[in-house]
């Protein structure tokens, strides 16, 4: 796996919109803080477009994505917002001068799409908060993205949830929102998840289709010969008026009992204000007791 280089002080960073639109005066605040850590905040021509829900049409959205790995100013690419759309410009950039000259790409939730599809390329990327909610992130959370960022060495250490399966894993981290992993399967961007540890995340599901989901992932293989399994936030998540009758953490389990990795529930990193960055494509350490969860870097 490579990696892009470390950022310094003066280094750009270029804020782009792959999905949803955005507006100048939503992304100020990750400006500001882009300048407070010493980089240069560049805007990209899709803040501010429109086209229905989207940040302009699909074209707009991967020409301004296409300028930005392709300039050698630009030493990181920051996604403004998930939603939906990135999967519709992805067809339409070419990265050929990107593993040419690496550079970090950061966001969660839509922006899966770049990251299961960069993991395709042997290259790295960071998942974490968006300009669009990064006010609202916890201090670690924006402390832990600046040191990825710099090149520091990072670990978490989180209480365990009483469900977890314990037990110690290496391995390659991949992964990101379930609903986008879900999507790619069967796609050249789905990921292979064997000899890896698989983090998940989603928002605003309903239980049935979180099952749905999962099952899909089992079917794929996704499961078999994986290392260890972290969940983390699984927020907003709905029920019918006729219970589906399993709570996530149970649905879950079960998909996963004839295996013996370690499983990490609650931690904190998705769709939270507590949202820790995790660098995907980095061998990390998990390990999981009855009373702490680490992941190390």
């Amino acid at each position: 796996m490579r990696f892009p280089k470390p950022l310094i002080p003066g280094d750009k960073v270029a804020i782009v919109a792959t999905a949803r639109k955005i507006s100048l005066e939503e992304i100020q605040v990750a400006t500001v803080l882009l300048e407070k850590w010493g980089f240069v905040a560049v805007v990209g021509t899709s803040i501010g477009l429109e086209f229905d829900q989207f940040a302009g049409t699909d074209q707009e959205r991967a020409m301004d994505f296409q300028q930005q790995l392709c300039n050698p100013e630009i030493a990181a690419i920051w996604c403004a917002r998930g939603g939906y759309g990135t999967v519709r410009m992805l067809d339409l950039l070419d990265f050929s001068d990107f593993e040419k000259q690496l550079k970090w790409i950061i966001g969660y939730s839509d922006v899966t799409v770049l990251h299961s599809h960069i993991h395709q390329l042997g290259v790295a990327t960071l998942h974490g908060p968006m300009p669009i909610d990064v006010m609202n992130t916890t201090n670690i959370s924006a402390s832990s993205m600046r040191d990825f960022l710099l090149g520091n060495s990072v670990s978490y250490e989180v209480k365990s949830a009483k469900e977890n399966r314990t037990g110690m894993a290496k391995g390659t981290l991949v992964g990101g929102n379930l609903s986008i992993l879900y999507s790619l399967c069967g796609s050249p961007s789905a990921l292979d998840t064997k000899g890896k540890i698989l983090f998940i995340e989603d928002l605003d599901e309903y239980l049935y289709h979180i099952d749905r989901m999962i099952q899909n992932l089992k079917r794929n293989d996704m499961f078999k010969g994986l290392k260890g399994l972290v969940v983390g936030g699984m927020t907003k998540i709905h029920d019918n008026s006729i219970p589906f009758g399993k709570t996530v953490k149970e649905i879950v389990l079960e998909a996963v009992q004839e295996y013996d990795f370690p499983v990490a529930f609650d931690f904190p990193a998705g769709h939270l204000e507590d949202n820790r960055p995790l660098v995907l494509g980095t061998e990390v350490v998990l390990t999981v007791s009855a009373k702490r969860t680490i992941v190390q870097f």
